[in-house]
């Protein structure tokens, strides 16, 4: 049995950046994966000469021109910026909320006029907001929480808007200018021919092995390297040994539908709440395809997947991305954590276990 200086534990992003990384300073790996494909969940695949996000829309963005110099080595980057469109019942809004959303919800066209609205509408919220919908209606007033984060946020989480805290909606970008750019980095943009190909080019050189799960051979599995990086769910690897943590992930609907356009942009948001899905991706946008259909997921087809959210069980692979409640962080801080120390102070003072890395 080959024994190897590192077993990675999950070929996505992270687990292959650190081969790579590995291999570069003359150590050996085995990468494995419980999937049947290499990348995680930024794992592309080609249909009908379309690139499918296969676990959910990707798009890097960074403002270190480090990591953007540095994933450049693997694949060119088209000029994608991500300017999502709300959909609320028929009305359309651009996001992140900027001038030109608050000029189609209430007819105007100033910043100053916007701004004004705005005070009027926050003024119902006093003091510090203590949950998700007293921060945006401070951030953005009632009207468009109302319409553009209400429902849809509570689709995404499963939870009214009063029971998350108010930091989740912190992070969105109010700007009183005419600008569609969903991010702030300097640097952004889709990998032309998917991501896929990124993973593949890091993992040359080492020895990959799929539809393999680690826990169910761990014994085994360790003893073939000298150290462990492990990437996957902390919860299965601790045995559930304090319960599941509290996952929201996503499911997709897969539509191929023979036109060339289904939607007219990439990501579609709908924010009303009788639309059972969160939001639509045609994929073919992503790289500026012209081909003659589309995907709902497609090509002589168009890319577009229904975005669901859907509770997180212990049975499946969360993707495309899985979020972790507040309860569940105060679980993994609390008690994950003094494992974690516990394990790693172990290994570091007994020869005969291998050593451990959880990311």
């Amino acid at each position: 049995m080959a024994k190897y200086d590192y077993l990675i534990v999950g070929a996505g992003l992270y687990g292959a950046v650190f081969a790579y990384e590995a291999k570069k300073n003359g150590k050996s790996c085995l990468v494995i994966d419980k999937r049947s494909h290499v990348g995680g969940n930024i794992y592309t695949e080609s249909r009908n000469d379309i690139n499918v996000h296969v676990y959910g829309a990707h798009i890097f963005h960074t403002s270190d021109k480090f990591v953007w110099n540095y994933i450049q080595r693997f694949a060119e980057f088209n000029r994608y910026t991500n300017s999502p469109v709300a959909r609320y019942k028929n009305e359309l809004y651009n996001l992140p909320f900027n001038m030109n959303t608050f000029s189609k919800m209430w007819n105007i066209a100033t910043p100053a006029e916007a701004q004004a609205i705005i005070a009027e509408q926050k003024a119902e919220i006093k003091g510090e907001p203590q949950n998700l919908e007293e921060q945006a209606i401070s951030l953005v007033g009632r009207d468009i929480y109302e319409k553009l984060v209400k429902c849809y946020t509570e689709k995404q989480w499963g939870r009214d808007c009063k029971e998350l805290p108010a930091f989740i909606i912190k992070r969105l970008p109010v700007r009183f200018t005419y600008d569609n750019n969903y991010f702030n980095d300097n640097y952004q943009g889709i990998p032309m021919g998917g991501y896929t190909q990124i993973i593949e080019k890091m993992l040359e050189g080492c020895d990959v092995k799929l539809d393999t799960d680690y826990l169910a051979d761990k014994e085994n599995l360790d003893a073939m390297a000298d150290k462990v990086v492990y990437t996957g769910p902390i919860d299965a690897y601790f045995d559930f040994c304090f319960g599941n943590l509290e996952y929201r992930s996503v499911r997709f609907e897969t539509e191929e539908l023979d036109i060339p356009n289904f939607q007219g942009n990439a990501v579609v948001n709908y924010t009303d709440g009788d639309t059972p899905y969160t939001r639509i991706i045609e994929h073919k946008f992503f790289e500026f395809g012209t081909q003659p259909t589309t995907i709902i997921s497609k090509d002589s087809i168009s890319a577009v997947w229904k975005e669901l959210s859907e509770q997180q069980t212990s049975q499946k692979i969360p993707y495309p991305y899985s979020l972790l409640f507040l309860f569940s962080l105060m679980v993994y801080q609390s008690q994950y954590q003094k494992v974690l120390h516990h394990e790693n102070a172990q290994d570091s003072s007994q020869q005969e276990h291998t050593p451990l890395l959880f990311l």
